[in-house]
């Protein structure tokens, strides 16, 4: 008897400090201060609360953020379309204080494009990857390994257009992921319709037209994820509200569709556009944000065929959820909503992945992106 319990207060401490770990997140924000910026706050994992904890101030428009695969830097790029006289916008690296989550600037570069909005780091941390909206093209930029960015050493300018103008009368890219094996970029470009595969080399930071995928014009992909056994990819298309899901060959290159399939549970209105789109870390189910609606879509995704069926439309308690973050361990989603200005967390059931508010929120002017770090132990 004094064996299990004592074997029982192991588990319940265990319990009470796994719930009791806080997480880093990041917010990338759109800038109208010098004051405004990238914030930083912290998860409560047994909560769900959010509290702040720093801001850096000082880069415009610093709106889509990723983290170094070693934990140690930050990347942002600088949503602009004018980089030192250049028709370009900027991409800025920082450091990361391992204590306490604070960002020190290190340096920044061109993005090439006009108006770069989404970035990634390969598997490696070898080079940044990063696409141009207004730009229409996607550039690779190496990194040292104290985390200092340096010049593009490889550019694509997309061209062409699709059915609806102005909106897609030029190319448009809205996101860029790197293939779970490494060896691809995957671009999803809103102006063409197409979800562009490029072929990537990591050692040189060397991306190279590798073929593409259409979806049904008009439809405008935005973003982009893989499913986490590398055999599923999912793009969200922003003007038309729907999810095209694809099989991913990683041998090839090669995406094959499967299924297209509206995000909202009513008739498409007046301002309604949708955003982000992830895949749980479990790989069971498909989230994905409706602006205008205000609504996150959630989906269970096949295990075998890759299909999604809808499962739930949650509110995010704010207006235009421009983006929002699953933590690692898959327990919380965090909805940002820009209008309102606002960020909510809602506890995922991992039994059928519907959302339930937690009660808890905090303010944050134009939240933009949601990225997660953990903290050290103390």
């Amino acid at each position: 008897m004094r064996l299990i319990l004592l074997i029982l207060s192991y588990v319940i401490a265990f319990q009470l400090h796994s719930d009791s770990r806080e997480l880093l997140v990041y917010i990338g924000t759109y800038t109208k201060t010098e004051e405004q910026g990238i914030h930083w706050l912290k998860l409560d994992m047994g909560t769900g609360k959010l509290t702040a904890s720093g801001k850096l101030s000082g880069q415009k428009n610093p709106s889509f953020l990723a983290i170094h695969p070693n934990k140690k830097f930050l990347y942002a790029v600088n949503e602009i379309g004018n980089y030192k006289g250049e028709k370009a916008g900027g991409v800025s690296a920082y450091s990361i204080n391992q204590k306490t989550g604070a960002l020190t600037f290190i340096n920044q570069q061109s993005s090439m494009g006009g108006a770069p909005c989404h970035l990634v780091l390969d598997a490696t941390g070898r080079n940044v990857l990063v696409a141009n909206y207004t730009g229409g093209s996607v550039a690779s930029l190496p990194v040292s390994r104290k985390g200092r960015l340096r010049q593009a050493s490889s550019f694509i300018q997309h061209t062409g257009s699709s059915l609806l103008k102005p909106r897609q009368a030029a190319p448009h890219s809205h996101s860029i992921n790197v293939s779970p094996g490494n060896k691809f970029a995957v671009v999803a470009d809103l102006g063409l319709d197409r979800v562009l595969v490029y072929g990537f080399d990591s050692k040189g930071g060397k991306i190279t037209p590798a073929g593409f995928a259409k979806v049904t014009p008009g439809s405008g992909p935005r973003h982009f994820a893989f499913h986490p056994s590398g055999k599923f990819a999912y793009v969200i298309n922003e003007i038309i509200l729907t999810i095209t899901a694809f099989v991913w060959d990683e041998t090839k290159g090669k995406l094959y569709e499967l299924q297209t399939i509206t995000t909202l549970p009513v008739e498409r209105g007046k301002g309604m556009s949708t955003a982000e789109v992830q895949v749980h870390p479990n790989g069971r189910f498909l989230y994905g944000s409706n602006r205008g609606h205000n609504t996150i879509a959630v989906f269970r995704i096949d295990q075998k065929t890759g299909k999604l069926s809808a499962v739930q439309h949650q509110s995010t308690q704010g207006k235009t959820p421009r983006n929002f973050g699953i933590d690692p361990t898959g327990k919380y989603l965090i909805a940002a909503n820009q209008t309102s200005g606002d960020l909510f967390t809602f506890l995922i059931n991992r039994d059928s992945g519907e959302l339930k508010p937690t009660g808890y929120s905090i303010k944050v002017p134009m939240p933009v992106c949601v990225k997660f770090l953990d903290l050290p132990e103390k």
